[in-house]
């Protein structure tokens, strides 16, 4: 059956053309523009005087029917996946009605804006639409009102995001920028505590547990805004985690995905004066949680059929006579399990994306939307996001690609082989371009939104001097004694080597607007062995972005083998999930009995 189309983006008056020159992106499945909005563009920076607003005297409510009590307004500007959030409004049983003009926000019942993208972009289309106004007269009337994210961050004075910039004014303060050089890496992105400072009602059921994180920017409590302030959280030093004062509600986390907890969060504000208890407190959180992440290699099989699959050093064929592709089941019923099993983000990989033209692949498409349907934690994507010409002569850019998984449903895109070929050329000329998939995505989204999966295989050697890139003594020495290797880069699903190394790739992606690296090792995929301790310690000490671990893992101690050996901010894990080798509620016990912080 053919997915529905995604919602259109509201403000269709606006031409993509007036607010980002260079970022306007068409969905091949829809005749609607999205409104992508570029960070970086010139037109933004140092372009704001303070916001004037008409006296709120001119703008009036009408009155409110009973049948409006099952609607939400959202206010979807167009960047970023709001999917996510408008499924659990869907789940908690409400309609939703998009907002198109200021007037839609003025007499909405209640309201919700899911902030996504950069700050400066959210307020040039906020101004330019009406909608700023618009929002303060609501606010100012105190009616229901929850911001999410960049929709907590716009409610302040002004942003340092490419500015300073100025945001609505309504809190004393500006969102500063994480300071990442006390060794914390930026961007925040994982499950963190909160520290509940005054009732704030919608999170009565969080108790001390962990709700999910994902940004670089955030708003730090003063003496001006502690009337505001509901909660705060630690990640280097305090910062706003929640605001509340009267109906008005901002979070700086995403409930959307942050599982049973965020679904709470958001159905106590839906239903306010619902009869819900407050639950005891419980939960161990007390700071940034490492991540267990289950990752879904997606094919289709000799018959067409869609299928998780995993191989052996990338090898996904059973080694039979019919040498048919290894199954292990369906991509949306496996996703679906592994979050009520407590992952931390679901990651598909579709294996043969290189191939073909990622846009074409309907299946996988309709995999994220039905999962994200019931999935509240972070989904990432990949497989072939890159610069297209299909049969047709018709060009996409990588950004479109992006932003096609992002409006199905995706969090995050990764990026593989592209991202080789762009970081080879960024170094041999030294030049960023800004046409490059990492640059535009990043650009528009936000570099917490770009993941670059890099596949390398040792390659051993007798002195790191016999190489220009980066070499290492390994633990374990090569076939012949080698005491040294360099990890060489691959494209094309480990099939071809490239003249990169692991460590120079990690560096110059990290520069282009990475937020995350995902980090393989072909030598231990499916071995089960243990993760490559040397590669990732390498990679996680030399940059300042999160990594995640990848490829080996065989037994639970392997996950706190790695987490307390190297820097890793997350690992992920395939096969032992999907043959129930290792469920992932043992790795958290593990993890928790070991001392590490994980979300339980």
């Amino acid at each position: 059956m053919a997915a529905p189309p995604s919602p259109p983006p509201p403000f269709a008056s606006v031409s993509a053309s007036q607010l980002c020159s260079n970022a306007r992106s068409f969905s091949p499945f829809s005749s609607s523009p999205s409104l992508l909005l570029s960070r970086n563009n010139a037109f933004y920076r140092n372009k704001y005087s303070r916001v004037k607003f008409k006296s709120s005297s001119t703008l009036s409510f009408r009155a409110f029917s009973s049948s409006s009590d099952s609607v939400v307004t959202l206010l979807d500007y167009g960047a970023g996946n709001v999917r996510s959030v408008r499924n659990a409004i869907r789940f908690l049983g409400f309609d939703i009605k998009d907002v198109q003009t200021p007037e839609d926000i003025l007499n909405a019942n209640r309201l919700i804006f899911p902030g996504v993208g950069a700050f400066a972009a959210a307020m040039d289309v906020l101004n330019k639409t009406g909608m700023a106004e618009a929002l303060c007269t609501y606010i100012e009337k105190d009616r229901p009102f929850l911001g999410i994210c960049l929709g907590l961050q716009l409610l302040f004075e002004s942003s340092e995001e490419n500015g300073p910039v100025e945001g609505l004014g309504l809190i004393p303060g500006m969102v500063g920028r994480f300071d990442s050089s006390n060794g914390f890496r930026v961007p925040h992105i994982g499950w963190n505590a909160l520290q509940i400072t005054k009732d704030s009602k919608i999170l009565d059921d969080v108790g001390n547990r962990h709700v999910y994180f994902v940004h670089s920017y955030r708003a730090v409590p003063s003496d001006d805004n502690k009337e505001w302030v509901s909660s705060t959280c630690n990640y280097g030093d305090n910062f706003i985690a929640s605001i509340r004062r009267g109906n008005v509600h901002a979070v700086q986390f995403h409930p959307e995905k942050s599982g049973d907890v965020g679904l709470s969060v958001l159905r106590r504000f839906l239903y306010p004066k619902s009869t819900m208890l407050k639950k005891p407190t419980e939960g161990k959180a007390s700071q940034l949680a490492k991540r267990v992440i289950a990752c879904l290699d997606v094919r289709a099989n000799d018959k067409g059929d869609l299928v998780v699959t995993k191989g052996d050093q990338y090898d996904v064929r059973e080694h039979t006579k019919e040498n048919e592709v290894r199954n292990l089941g369906k991509p949306v019923e496996l996703a679906g399990q592994y979050y009520k099993d407590g992952a931390d983000e679901i990651s598909f990989l579709n294996i043969t994306g290189f191939r073909d033209f990622p846009l074409g692949d309907l299946p996988m498409l309709q995999v994220l939307r039905l999962t994200s349907e019931n999935v509240f934690v972070p989904l990432t994507v990949g497989g072939g996001i890159r610069d297209f010409t299909d049969a047709n002569g018709r060009y996409y850019s990588s950004l479109e690609v992006a932003s096609e998984y992002f409006r199905s449903g995706a969090d995050k895109i990764s990026i593989g082989s592209d991202a080789v070929y762009v970081a080879e050329e960024y170094l041999k000329t030294g030049v960023k371009t800004g046409k490059s998939s990492l640059e535009q995505i990043s650009r528009v989204y936000g570099n917490q939104a770009v993941v670059v999966s890099i596949d390398p295989r040792r390659v051993y050697l007798n002195s790191p001097d016999d190489v220009e890139f980066k070499a290492i003594r390994v633990t374990n020495p090569g076939p012949n004694g080698e005491e040294y290797a360099w990890y060489q880069c691959t494209v094309s699903g480990g099939r071809e080597g490239r003249p990169i190394g692991a460590y120079e790739l990690a560096k110059a992606v990290e520069e282009l607007g990475a937020g995350e690296i995902l980090l393989n090792c072909i030598d231990c995929d499916g071995q089960g062995k243990g993760f490559d301790i040397d590669l990732i310690k390498l990679i996680s000490d030399a940059v300042s972005i999160p990594v995640i671990a990848s490829s080996g893992a065989g037994a639970v101690e392997h996950f706190s083998d790695v987490f307390m050996k190297t820097n890793a901010s997350a690992a992920l894990a395939a096969g032992i999930f999907h043959r129930k080798e290792v469920p992932i509620q043992s790795v958290k016990e593990h993890l928790f009995n070991q001392g590490i912080e994980v979300r339980i």
